[in-house]
């Protein structure tokens, strides 16, 4: 196969290439090409990580077809941030989980061995058999009763849905609203609200009402058919993002008691920390948060996965497997 060169200089030609998702260009999802490409090199403070499963995010899909969704002062500021006629970074996956392969001479926290996942942010390059990250990222230890697929489901939607609570000032005992309740963020958020205490309904499509009250919701709403939620709630966390409607937006804002706050995933660069992702994994391995995987498709199939997310249906988080050839 083609082994294509990368356009940063922690890539390395020595040894065996791997496989890796490179997009080509910006645009529909056969611009994902699984190709071989250099295999990475920790740096002092890097780990490297042999990655056995990543995730397909709705920020994913935005990324590869180069924020067509976004209006145009947004879609200047990101193609201005990862590159204007095709990514600068041509392998996307912003989460990863999978085990440490080795650790730069400098890392503390991790040795190999050690299974791990996190969000590599900006640095994208989860859609790969390797990836190197800083031991000081937003990288931990696997929650141990959880398996790699299972980890890689709980960092994007789980870190979002906890930076966005926290900015609505989520307490004990308040109701709290979750728009979009279905998908990774809101799945999650269902979760963590009733982590903190607080009476949480749910609006979803008519599909997934059933997995929201499992999820701990005390009451579910089809948004197909309520335009405007019944009650009035004292945070309502728009999950829903920049597709949302101008409609919803309404909604969600006239569902708030006074004094109410609502928050929307739009409301600026989300804060996701370490010590937010050590958080989830206490809680995961409290058995308090539980991933929700819709599908599962391995890395040869990313387009198919890319296309089944930009449908706007997925329930929780589609992952992305990857498969190691034994040696």
């Amino acid at each position: 196969m083609q082994v294509i060169p990368l356009r940063w200089s922690r890539r390395s030609a020595e040894g065996p290439d791997m496989k890796a998702a490179v997009c080509t260009a910006y645009g529909p999802p056969e611009v994902l090409q699984v190709r071989d490409v250099p295999n990475p090199v920790p740096r002092a403070r890097e780990v490297l990580i042999k990655i056995h499963a990543s995730s397909v995010s709705a920020s994913d899909t935005y990324i590869r077809d180069g924020g067509s969704i976004f209006p145009l002062p947004l879609w200047l500021l990101m193609r201005l941030v990862l590159g204007t006629r095709r990514p600068r970074k041509p392998i996307l996956g912003l989460v990863l989980a999978g085990k440490v392969e080795r650790a730069g001479k400098d890392v503390e926290r991790f040795r190999a061995g050690d299974r791990v996942y996190g969000m590599t942010s900006l640095r994208l390059g989860a859609y790969a058999e390797y990836a190197c990250l800083k031991e000081t990222g937003t990288l931990a230890r696997s929650p141990s009763n959880l398996t790699d697929d299972e980890a890689a489901a709980l960092p994007y939607g789980g870190l979002l849905a906890l930076h966005f609570l926290e900015k609505g000032g989520l307490r004990s005992g308040q109701r709290v609203l979750v728009y979009g309740a279905s998908g990774a963020i809101g799945s999650a958020a269902i979760q963590i609200a009733r982590i903190y205490g607080a009476q949480v309904t749910a609006a979803c499509g008519p599909t997934n009402l059933d997995l929201v009250k499992a999820l701990g919701a005390e009451a579910a709403i089809d948004y197909t058919r309520t335009s405007s939620p019944p009650g009035h709630f004292d945070l309502v966390l728009d999950a829903v993002g920049i597709r949302k409607t101008s409609a919803l937006k309404v909604a969600c804002r006239t569902a708030l008691t006074p004094g109410g706050k609502y928050v929307s995933v739009d409301g600026g660069v989300p804060r996701m920390t370490r010590d937010h992702l050590a958080q989830l994994t206490a809680w995961a391995e409290a058995g308090k948060l539980k991933p929700v995987i819709d599908r599962r498709y391995p890395l040869d199939q990313i387009a198919d996965a890319h296309r089944y997310v930009g449908q706007k249906h997925k329930k929780g988080n589609v992952i992305i497997t990857v498969p190691h050839a034994v040696a």
